[in-house]
């Protein structure tokens, strides 16, 4: 009789009991002299004493606000300095920071203001073409609960400056009334699909799975870690800030968002030896104009992490970029992220097919979505996960919390996955992802894959659009390479015989870009909408494909 797909982490390694204040001060007290924060394109660097300072100073500031313990405070910035001095001093207080997606307009700005309750608003004056201030301007009105705001570009000194009406005893009391399963941070998820939802999540959730994370990366003190993605994600929050700050290990921001020139510099002249990114962040580089006369030799390991990870891309990424070490995360918001990572001692082939094993401390399952019964290994079912990762629950919504989290605790990721005879999962799609072509299930992934073995192929999108006649039929989006000509009817040549035919696309799609979040998740509901509308498919779009 075949294994079961269920799996317990290890637990050797205990759980952390601490707050993130309390963890933070640890390593302060362990590594006060060395670099805790470098901003490149603010100038800004910090040592972890110099941090702990600025921590403190916001922490009495808000204080002086009225700030209480659950709170919302909340941030929209994109990456810069005093966004991680706004982190960890919240923490230290007690109050709940509300991370704001930077991409938010209007409508969404007000939309995560009033779920939330937002007290405190701190927030960028501008970034990129939209103007935070006269958009914060726009809804305020609207948003009773939202009493104070500071603009980071000309409020924060004067801010910092209030520091000085509060006792340093005050801070002192405050931290000592807090418990690490207290609530401490509301992040909205990144509407890969509906409506956004608050996962909110504990110190318990965050430092925990921050720090296991750097525990497989093998961080110590030593370790400069390049962080292009935006802390707003859990990417940059937890795996970034807390598995660096948890090791004594080195944050290196350099940008404000993501650019790939920037990186670059930063890896070169940081000596970063580690680096994160999703793939199109990655690709992005290999592909740059400067990566040649880039020096990456500092690179150990990393994380490729978001969405799925193409295996010519992460072989490029291990000999090309020199990251040898590098590994794949899987989990999501909800999951504080991380539930399954690979190791860095894990065969190249491990690492390049799959999500690696389970976390420490915490469980998997792969259930049918159909009977919830568990299923052997190898067979495809939705993943499953429970543990101390799992999220408190989103924000004032029991009936979204209910649907996602069962009575026993488990969250339903609503990933479909196969676990094989060692424990490592391989993510093959999404169940609203999955196309069921004439009654044969089609999961993107797998034709995505083959895709990017074509030479002229950079990325690959796979979809399913409606078909009266199948449900579905096959559509992908391709962008081709610098110079690269191929047409639609040579990409299906080059399928046939490769794969089973009906999993070629019957349509093709040529494109530059794919709609994406902010984090670098590909849209494929809007890739659907787009298709749905420009292939005139609409008669036959009763058919649910997203």
């Amino acid at each position: 009789m075949a294994a079961s797909s269920y799996v317990h982490g290890a637990t050797d390694a205990p759980l952390l009991g601490e707050t993130v204040g309390e963890n933070l001060r640890a390593t302060v007290e362990r590594y006060p002299e060395r670099d805790a924060l470098v901003v490149c394109d603010q100038g800004f660097r910090a040592s972890y004493r110099q941090l702990w300072d600025l921590t403190t100073r916001l922490a009495l500031a808000l204080l002086a606000h009225g700030i209480a313990r659950g709170d919302r405070v909340g941030i929209w910035a994109p990456n810069r300095y005093e966004w991680v001095v706004t982190q960890y001093a919240t923490a230290r207080i007690g109050a709940i920071l509300v991370n704001v997606n930077p991409a938010y307009r209007a409508h969404e700005l007000e939309y995560a203001l009033k779920q939330s309750g937002i007290r405190f608003l701190l927030h960028a004056r501008r970034f990129r073409s939209a103007d935070y201030a006269a958009i914060v301007g726009s809804v305020r009105a609207g948003c009773p609960a939202l009493t104070e705001t500071v603009v980071l570009d000309d409020g924060w000194d004067a801010l910092l400056e209030e520091s000085a009406a509060v006792d340093d005893a005050a801070l002192a009391e405050r931290e000592a009334s807090l418990r690490f399963d207290d609530p401490i941070n509301i992040q909205y998820t990144s509407g890969t699909t509906g409506a956004p939802k608050g996962a909110t999540l504990s110190h318990h959730n965050i430092l925990n799975n921050g720090y296991f994370c750097g525990e497989i990366l093998g961080y110590t003190e030593a370790d400069r870690v390049a962080v292009p993605v935006p802390f707003y994600h859990c990417f940059g929050m937890v795996i970034g800030n807390l598995a660096c700050t948890s090791h004594g290990s080195c944050i290196v921001v350099p940008s404000e968002g993501f650019d790939p020139a920037a990186t670059l510099a930063a890896v070169e002249k940081e000596r970063c030896t580690s680096i994160y990114g999703v793939p199109t962040m990655f690709i992005a580089q290999l592909n740059h104009a400067d990566f040649a006369r880039t020096d990456c030799s500092s690179l150990r390991t990393g994380v490729m992490a978001g969405s799925p990870c193409p295996i010519e891309v992460m072989k490029q990424v291990r000999e090309r970029m020199n990251v040898r070490e590098i590994t794949i995360c899987y989990g999501m918001t909800e999951t504080s992220p991380v539930s399954t990572q690979t190791r860095v001692d894990d065969s190249v082939e491990k690492r390049v097919s799959s999500v690696g094993r389970i976390h420490p401390h915490a469980e998997i399952k792969v259930i049918d979505p159909e009977t919830g019964r568990v299923v052997p290994r190898g067979t495809s079912g939705e993943l499953c996960t429970r543990g101390y990762c799992v999220m408190l629950g989103y924000w004032d919504d029991p009936k979204a919390t209910a649907a996602a989290i069962d009575e026993a605790r488990w969250m339903h990721t609503g990933d479909l996955a196969t676990m094989d005879g060692d424990g490592y999962v391989r993510i093959v799609g999404r169940i609203k992802d999955m196309i069921i072509r004439g009654g044969e299930n089609v999961y993107p992934r797998e034709v995505e894959e083959f895709l990017y073995t074509h030479p002229d192929i950079e990325d690959a999108q796979v979809i399913g659009v409606p078909s009266a006649r199948y449900g579905e039929e096959v559509m992908a989006w391709v962008r081709l390479k610098a110079g690269a000509a191929v047409t639609g009817e040579q990409l299906r040549a080059f399928c046939h015989g490769e794969i089973a035919t009906y999993k070629i696309p019957r349509y093709w799609k040529f494109v530059d870009s794919f709609p994406l979040t902010v984090t670098g998740k590909v849209q494929k509901y809007k890739m659907r909408e787009i298709s749905t509308a420009e292939l005139k498919l609409t008669a036959a779009a009763g058919i649910e494909t997203a």
